[in-house]
């Protein structure tokens, strides 16, 4: 017990050191203010940022959005699954968690699932039930190990990551997705396997494009719409976080952060295979 303990601690403190770096590598980012007409066109403020594996370039537009903490909204779920399946919170895959009973809005929630159906259709409940298994100790240990955002997860179990207390910022998000893409972060590699295959979007000769997306509301009552992952065009990897936030609640989030992301990576050179 002794030995796993200080291999955990020893495995924390590494991975803490190379988010801190990777967080810090704004510093040296390119800034790319044309990139402000996509926001523009859909009448939002926002942020996009993208790190090229190959060279280690980082491309940014709007840095202060890039660096503001916010909430992870249903980003989180990228780590409450790496958390639930390395506890055995989630037993595995396949595991099912009953529907609760209470219908909700969202049909898509309403039913038994497993947890690759309950990442797809981004299944509040489900994910919530999954924090409460881990548990707030258990849960604190391992965002304290991962060194995620404020590490602030006060306040009841399975809302901390919708009601503002966690927060995180854009270039975190995307230090996060690359230790996880390269099996860098403290967890089983088939538990982060696992996790990469359910962020898998589109798949096809051109390129494969993963992502989680996430959507919530700040103190001010600001829509906050997330989409962090990554695109693999000829076996080379780009790491890439879209940030939309407006006071506009008539904007339709769903739509608006996947247009804005994918008007970006085409305007960047993606989804021709050529990159």
């Amino acid at each position: 017990m002794k030995n796993t303990k200080s291999l955990f601690v020893q495995c924390s403190t590494i991975c803490l050191l190379i988010i801190f770096l990777a967080s810090c590598s704004v510093n040296k980012a390119k800034i790319d203010n044309s990139l402000k007409k996509y926001f523009d066109a859909k009448n939002v403020d926002g942020c996009f940022t993208m790190l090229n594996n190959a060279d280690g370039e980082i491309t940014v537009y709007n840095m202060a959005l890039d660096t503001m903490r916010l909430t992870p909204a249903s980003t989180f779920k990228i780590v409450n699954s790496l958390i639930g399946l390395q506890t055995g919170a989630v037993t595995n895959e396949k595991m099912i968690i009953p529907w609760d009973g209470i219908k909700r809005p969202n049909n898509d929630w309403n039913k038994n699932m497993d947890i690759r159906e309950a990442f797809k259709v981004s299944c509040v409940p489900f994910y919530q039930e999954v924090a409460r298994r881990i548990g707030k100790d258990t849960m604190q240990q391992w965002i304290d190990s991962l060194s995620y955002g404020n590490r602030n997860i006060s306040g009841p179990i399975d809302s901390f990551w919708l009601n503002n207390n966690l927060k995180i910022s854009p270039d975190e998000q995307l230090g996060l997705l690359k230790m996880l893409y390269f099996d860098q972060l403290p967890f089983r590699k088939s538990v982060q396997q696992t996790v990469r295959d359910m962020m898998l979007q589109e798949d096809n000769t051109a390129y494969k494009l993963s992502y989680k997306t996430g959507w919530g509301f700040d103190e001010a009552n600001n829509s906050i719409g997330w989409i962090a992952g990554w695109i693999e065009e000829n076996r080379h990897v780009y790491f890439f976080v879209t940030l939309v936030k407006t006071p506009d609640q008539a904007v339709d989030m769903r739509k608006v952060r996947l247009d804005i992301t994918k008007d970006v990576l085409k305007e960047l050179g993606f989804f021709e295979g050529k990159k």
